[in-house]
């Protein structure tokens, strides 16, 4: 499983909520061990997560061509399609909520239209981590929202939110992406 967590490199990018993705594989490499190396127009690691081997990737060609990065480490590895599970922000999600996907559209994400473009499918998994939405700007332009750095009350629950997100990821590991699914979502 190459399990992908979308983000932009750079230390303007830290700890914002487009970059929820990076901290997921941040998590995932810190609680299984798993070392970082540069590869792949990315950060990339090899570990096992339950007896299960994974790759993680961190694409570095920031969020609107993640798609290149993905691409290439799925063609190395000869990683399928439908063994690829993307972890990303999602504005239509309420903050601190989680929700697995099978496949499906864009959803206006950048980073997930890439992926498509450059996999030829829709056909991966998605874990969306709920980031809200700025309500001033419905509607409207919410860049500006997806690039701003978490509030104190966003980041007091930002152990949890990675903490069920490992959890949901492990499950998809063991049991698959509908049980994950009907635990999470």
């Amino acid at each position: 499983m190459l399990i992908v967590g979308l983000g932009n490199p750079g230390d303007e990018y830290k700890m914002t909520r487009h970059n929820i993705g990076f901290m997921l594989i941040d998590r995932i490499a810190s609680t299984f061990n798993i070392s970082m190396k540069r590869k792949f127009q990315g950060m990339y690691g090899i570990g096992e997560i339950l007896g299960k081997k994974v790759y993680l990737l961190k694409p570095e060609t920031y969020m609107n061509r993640s798609g290149i990065s993905v691409r290439e480490c799925a063609d190395f590895y000869k990683i399928d399609v439908s063994d690829i599970i993307v972890a990303h922000d999602d504005i239509n999600i309420p903050f601190d909520s989680i929700k697995l996907k099978h496949n499906g559209s864009s959803g206006g994400h950048n980073g997930i239209k890439s992926m498509i473009n450059m996999l030829s499918t829709q056909e991966f998994k998605r874990l969306k981590i709920g980031v809200g939405m700025d309500m001033d700007a419905k509607g409207g332009d919410q860049s500006n929202y997806v690039l701003g750095k978490f509030n104190q009350y966003e980041l007091k629950s930002m152990d949890d939110i990675l903490g069920r997100s490992v959890s949901a990821l492990e499950l998809v590991l063991t049991d698959g992406i509908v049980k994950a699914m009907n635990e999470f979502n």
